[in-house]
């Protein structure tokens, strides 16, 4: 256990951010894995704009990096045009 007060509070603002960004960081997973379980090509179209707008909720509220979510909407997009 931390011993000097600045270390103590430090983890407790780390436990508080954990709990807010919890439901963020499991939201956008639920939509990615939307994406990937979609069977049609219109289906998935639906399900990366949903993604896609978790991705970015995320990125205003502080979760993801907008490099990080960039990125990753970059990669759903394509896995969206390679699709049969």
């Amino acid at each position: 256990m931390a011993n000097i007060k600045s270390a103590t509070k430090r983890i407790e603002i780390t436990k508080i951010n954990t709990l807010r960004n919890a439901p963020i960081k499991s939201n956008i997973k639920s939509s990615l894995r939307k994406f990937n379980e979609a069977n049609t090509k219109e289906d998935a179209a639906s399900a990366l704009k949903t993604a896609q707008e978790s991705v970015d909720r995320a990125v205003t509220k502080g979760v993801l990096h907008k490099n990080a979510a960039s990125r990753k909407k970059s990669r759903l997009a394509k896995k969206l045009n390679n699709m049969a």
